[in-house]
């Protein structure tokens, strides 16, 4: 077979992402100035980070405990039982300021922006004409007219400032020298308190504050990517007090057993928290990947992509989908997987069988010892309880070269301390696609 022919038939799809174009290459990777350090990079270094990514075109941190010490379960230990501090200043800030600013992001996004109050958040996700989900950000509403688009990893200020190139709307639209930090855990709430006096621990979910660490400005809300009780600090002009607000923190963190490690995709995978690029892309529709919740029906007012979501919708309602994968969660047995997958792995039907689906986001739960994950699959396998075969690497699979076999079970695989809106909408059976 051609290195680039996939291997799942993605005949729907104009890019198919299962083209084995993923994973680890032999020859060395080059540094440049196409990549950029963020504000906290050499921090990070300081705090033992030995591994990185690349997201949003900025060095991410993936890795803090080398593997000979525990790896990213000893990191993941942290994170349930104490607090921790992620680098993620990969989120980079898009503002949008200006008397139509709420018009604007009403336009752009699929949910109703004239319901977030000032000074509050919320998840959404922003789709181009065709219904694909170009980025599903963290908003945070700062003023009446201003707006702070909290990215994950795809470039929407270019699409952004693209919608308003007629000037259709009185905004200004650019990246902001803000960079967030999250703390996540179990003591988040005691360290944010220790730095922000008791105001904070009265913060709801996705709720917003302005305060100060050793004197920077930084705004802070009641969100993050892993399910714990946790906020994200985002610091302003963060290339001047980068320093002084890391430290500020380090220091407070201390009595809590504060560890710095990376975003904790193992337990964002437990809450089934999605992540872009990886559980979904430009060509998925929001109806796959169980985001029909940031659909609503009832908002009037025109957005872009709204026709192809409406015809989606219908379309599904009538039992015809115009798409032919959706995600489901995956318990799968083999070898505990305790690292990032770096390919798509293939889903069989049957033992044998050809591939018919791809695993996006493995890895190994230690509350429910199994190994979890979320996969594609053709939307007639997705039913709970169907058994399916997961084509694993030699490294995690029982006996090299035989696939595992897997079970579809709901999401997410474990409760959240801090639910997201999915999760709270599925525990009132509300989270349907339609």
């Amino acid at each position: 077979m051609h290195d680039n022919a996939p291997s799942v038939d993605q005949s729907g799809r104009l890019v198919p992402i299962n083209l084995r174009q993923s994973g680890p290459t032999p020859v060395e990777m080059l540094i440049d100035t196409r990549v950029r350090k963020s504000p906290y990079w050499h921090l990070s270094h300081e705090a033992g980070c030995w591994r990185a990514s690349v997201y949003n075109r900025m060095y991410h941190p993936r890795g803090y405990v080398r593997p000979e010490d525990g790896g990213a379960m000893v990191e993941y230990d942290a994170l349930v039982n104490h607090v921790t501090m992620w680098n993620v200043a990969v989120e980079r800030q898009i503002r949008v300021l200006g008397p139509d600013a709420a018009d604007f992001v009403n336009f752009v996004i699929t949910r109703d922006a004239t319901k977030i109050p000032p000074m509050r958040a919320r998840y959404v996700i922003l789709c181009n004409e065709a219904g694909g989900i170009l980025n599903d950000p963290v908003l945070l509403r700062i003023s009446e007219e201003e707006y702070w688009f909290s990215l994950s990893d795809s470039d929407l200020m270019f699409w952004l400032q693209g919608i308003n190139v007629g000037h259709r709307f009185d905004v200004e639209i650019a990246e902001i020298d803000v960079a967030p930090v999250q703390i996540q855990g179990p003591k988040s709430v005691d360290l944010m308190t220790d730095l922000f006096g008791p105001e904070v621990a009265e913060l709801p979910p996705y709720g917003l504050l302005a305060g100060e660490v050793a004197g920077c400005q930084v705004i802070v809300s009641q969100t993050g990517f892993s399910g714990e009780k946790g906020y994200e600090i985002y610091l302003r002009d963060a290339t001047l007090h980068a320093e002084v607000m890391w430290n500020a923190v380090l220091e407070a963190g201390r009595p809590h057993d504060l560890a710095v490690i990376a975003p904790a995709h193992h337990r964002r995978i437990a809450a089934g928290i999605l992540s872009w690029g990886q559980d979904m892309d430009a060509e998925t529709l929001p109806f796959q990947v169980n985001l029909g919740y940031q659909v609503p029906r009832t908002k009037e007012a025109d957005y872009v992509g709204k026709a192809a979501l409406e015809a989606a919708r219908a379309a599904l309602e009538a039992g015809d989908p115009p798409w032919t994968h959706t995600l489901v969660g995956l318990r799968l047995e083999g070898r505990p997987i305790d690292d990032y997958a770096p390919d798509f792995w293939l889903v069989s039907a049957e033992h044998g069988a050809d591939p018919l689906g791809y695993v996006t986001s493995p890895w190994y739960s230690p509350e429910l010892g199994t190994n979890i994950a979320m996969a594609h699959v053709p939307i007639g396998l997705s039913a709970l309880g169907t058994t399916l075969w997961v084509h694993l690497p030699d490294k995690y699979a029982d006996s090299p070269g035989v696939p595992v076999p897997a079970e579809v079970v709901s999401m997410p695989f474990r409760p959240s301390v801090n639910p997201n809106q999915r999760e709270i909408l599925h525990s009132r059976g509300l989270d349907a696609a339609v």
